[in-house]
């Protein structure tokens, strides 16, 4: 006789969804599982699915921008009646690059902050004290499971050397700026092999009365 198996998988997904605002500026998004699927771009008064065209885009979009109006105007009038806190400062502020560095290589600096709430922080940039913008993007604030907020903005630059920049980061909760620099500095090479062979050559010449084990520890390096 023949059996027939039928084998049967599932999954669990996380989705979430957050409406949050302040004076000035408000925050829908819809996500499942860490990736965002839906926000709501309430400068361009459209919704939008940050997903790529071939993976294929979850839930509805019909209608959803405007139930995102009606829940800033709801946010907003809730928040009148509550106390003004200004929230959770930055609890990590980095700077680092994409690639690793070559002069006259482009790259990307990456400023990466984590820890914050209310969302959006402002982010801004300077090469050698100036700022700049060009080349400058940042992302959509990215919700953490404890509540707070991870934003990712990126400036793409070509490394010259003793060129400095800074990254530096605005937040209702901050009482000053907190920002980071980041200098081009050409990596010198190694000068440990050539050390170390030197130290055991010089132990070998200094140990010949000792017979030849010191020697052959100072040829190991020719």
């Amino acid at each position: 006789s023949t059996s027939t198996w039928l084998l049967m998988t599932s999954f669990l997904h996380d989705d979430f969804a957050i409406n949050g605002c302040s004076d000035t500026d408000g925050e829908v998004m819809y996500g499942l599982d860490n990736e965002e699927t839906w926000y709501a771009d309430f400068i361009n008064s459209r919704g939008e699915e940050p997903q790529p065209s071939f993976i294929d885009h979850i839930g509805r979009s019909e209608g959803m921008f405007e139930e995102a109006l009606e829940g800033q105007r709801v946010c907003k009038r809730n928040l009148g009646l509550s106390y003004k806190s200004p929230g959770d400062p930055p609890s990590s502020l980095l700077i680092y690059t994409r690639d690793h560095v070559e002069l006259g290589e482009k790259n990307t600096l990456i400023c990466y902050v984590t820890g914050f709430y209310p969302a959006p922080v402002k982010v801004s940039w300077t090469k050698n004290g100036r700022n700049t913008t060009e080349g400058t993007s940042i992302n959509v604030p990215h919700p953490s499971r404890d509540g707070s907020f991870t934003q990712i903005s990126r400036l793409q630059f070509v490394p010259e050397q003793g060129d400095i920049y800074s990254c530096s980061v605005e937040h209702p909760a901050l009482n000053q700026p907190l920002t980071r620099i980041w200098e081009v500095e050409e990596q010198q090479p190694s000068v440990g092999p050539a050390v170390f062979c030197g130290l055991g050559l010089t132990v070998g010449l200094l140990g010949v009365a000792a017979g030849t084990f010191f020697l052959v520890k100072g040829n190991e390096c020719s």
